[in-house]
């Protein structure tokens, strides 16, 4: 199977890492930032996932209307 996961910014790498350790000590889920995760549960990745996402779209709509909360 291919790896489709290739930034379509590359400098967001950072950025985006930095998001996904933050939602997991926010959910209280152990993160090794630059280790091997493999020993997560599905559900903790999928809780960390959904919420990066969640978190990248509030980013966005702050962008788009020039409103922060």
């Amino acid at each position: 199977m291919a790896n489709n996961n290739t930034l379509v910014v590359p400098q967001a790498k950072a950025a985006i890492n930095q998001i996904k350790l933050e939602v997991a000590q926010e959910l209280g889920i152990p993160f090794q930032p630059n280790g091997y995760n493999g020993n997560l549960a599905t559900r903790d990745a999928g809780a960390i996932g959904g919420n990066i996402t969640k978190r990248l779209v509030q980013i966005a709509e702050q962008q788009l209307t020039g409103f922060k909360r």
